[in-house]
Formats: structure tokens, sequence, C-alpha cells
């Protein structure tokens, strides 16, 4: 299972929790996913990693406000609403990957009695 799965996991609670849309998505990513190097990312997600990251960091901060809320605050509703898809869309992927590696379970179990015979003493 990737390393990341759990930050994905937490950041898409954040979003589903009460608030503002765009309150939700800068706690949700300054909380969970903005120390993700994207070089460890899965490489089928890498890109849209690099995608959300550059949405999320796109506009330079003013008076000691950090660059993920500059550039969540200049964004509209709809686009604040559309890196929470993305959020969504990449934590689903990351599930998706990492249950197709993990090892395939059988689908039947070999044909055993459902319990031991016990010997009935008769009068």
């Amino acid at each position: 299972m990737s390393k990341y799965v759990h930050r994905f996991y937490t950041a898409v609670s954040v979003l589903a929790s009460h608030g503002y849309i765009k309150q939700r998505l800068v706690e949700a990513y300054e909380g969970s996913l903005t120390f993700i190097d994207t070089d460890d990312m899965p490489g089928a997600l890498r890109k849209s990693f690099a995608e959300l990251r550059r949405l999320m960091n796109q506009v330079a901060p003013l008076n000691g406000e950090g660059p993920i809320c500059a550039s969540v605050r200049k964004m509209s509703i709809e686009e604040a609403d559309e890196c929470a898809h993305r959020i969504i869309d990449l934590y689903s992927d990351m599930v998706r990957l990492s249950d197709s590696a993990q090892k395939n379970l059988p689908l039947h179990v070999e044909d055993k009695p459902a319990s031991t015979p016990v010997l009935v003493k008769a009068n």
C-alpha cells in the first residue's frame, strides 16, 4: 500500500466535513498533502498530483499569507471545487492501485468439514 494513502484519506475526510469549500481545501492540502514529494507518488499519479500542486501554489503570497492560502483565495468557488475533486480522484486512484498490488486471494476455500466429527455414545 502506498505510504501516502492515509494522508489522502485524511485530506478527503477534511473535504467532507462542514465549512466553506475554500477553508476545507486549504486545511486539507496544508494539513495532509503539502509535504508529499511528487517523485514519491506512484508513476501513474505523478502528473495529476503535480498539476494539483501547481494549482495550489500558483499565486504569490501577501502579508505573511502562505502560497496555498493566497492561491485558494484567488480561486473561484468552481475552481476550489475542482481542486477538491482532484484530491478525491487521486485518493481513489491510490486506493485502486494499492488494492491491485496486493496478493490475489483465492475465491474459494478447500472442501473441509465444517467441524470435526464427534463420536456419539449410543445407549
